[in-house]
């Protein structure tokens, strides 16, 4: 081969070794989304949903065949410059001059989640507050159906991968920004999607205090418009996936006779004997409740 020829034979091995090198880096499996961060001391959010080291294994109650496919019921996130997406991002900018008021306070405190933050919650409208470990029946269903919201979440994040509203801007949002909370997906809310199906639950447990109990649930998930961490169209859907997951939690036989012990204890702690809840909050969270919803 005439020696002016060896150059570019050399550059064209060189290319062929690198798209070989780009193929093989596409094959590899793109990593899971990375988990929402927490506020200090909360459970690990729902994208976060691997055991620690040492904690007892904890089964979802439902299987693959029993687990509702949420990509397919909820409808896809808005489209660029449609009616919705701007409806979104009004809701975003508004909200954000709630900055310093009693509302912004409670969606900050709404950012724990978990069994344990649950009985906080609604401890104001439950009138008492509840010992997680006088309830371990209670607990127990949570954690376990906790497991299942995970998953129906888990999917449409992945599938749409929907970046959260305060990503490209320094407009203020109620937790600390991190990378990791920028770097994980928006659509639906897992927040909402738990707060929703944790509020169907306790709304079947406690029925007398059904509406208040459902009335805290919207709330909780609004907070996190409020929050600036998610679009109102996620918390929406949030609701409708909360609701798909109670649906198959309901159909299964183990649930529901965890949901008839959790009852039965509940009722045992309801007797007007517990510690009260802190009146501040209470007051702080019954003036909440007491104006109209907000109009995002």
């Amino acid at each position: 081969m005439p020696r002016f020829f060896r150059p570019h034979a050399a550059s064209a091995v060189l290319a062929l070794c690198l798209l070989g090198t780009a193929a093989r880096a596409e094959a590899q499996p793109k990593p899971a989304a990375p988990p929402e961060a927490a506020a200090p001391g909360a459970a690990p959010s729902l994208a976060a949903d691997s055991l620690k080291p040492g904690k007892p294994a904890t089964k979802p109650y439902l299987g693959d065949a029993e687990a509702p496919d949420t990509v397919k019921i909820l409808s896809p996130p808005p489209a660029s410059h449609s009616p919705l997406e701007n409806a979104d991002r009004a809701a975003f900018n508004n909200t954000r001059a709630l900055k310093g008021t009693p509302r912004w306070e409670l969606a900050a405190s709404d950012v724990a989640e978990g069994a344990s933050a649950l009985l906080d919650t609604y401890a104001c409208v439950l009138g008492t507050r509840i010992d997680a470990a006088r309830v371990p029946a209670l607990i127990n269903l949570f954690d376990r159906a906790r497991l299942d919201i995970a998953r129906g979440t888990r999917g449409p994040k992945l599938h749409y991968r929907r970046l959260r509203p305060f990503v490209g801007n320094d407009a203020p949002i109620c937790v600390q920004r991190t990378q990791m909370l920028a770097d994980s997906f928006s659509y639906p809310s897992g927040h909402a999607t738990q707060g929703w199906t944790y509020a169907l639950m306790m709304a079947a447990l406690v029925p007398d205090k059904a509406s208040a109990i459902l009335a805290r649930g919207r709330i909780y998930g609004e907070s996190r418009i409020v929050c600036g961490v998610h679009w109102l169209t996620d918390v929406s859907a949030g609701r409708t996936n909360g609701a798909a997951v109670f649906a198959a939690l309901m159909g299964d036989s183990g649930f529901r006779a965890d949901m008839d012990k959790a009852r039965a204890e509940i009722a045992k702690v309801l007797d007007g004997k517990g510690p009260p809840p802190d009146p501040a909050a209470c007051t702080r969270e019954g003036n909440v409740l007491k104006e109209p919803a907000l109009q995002f």
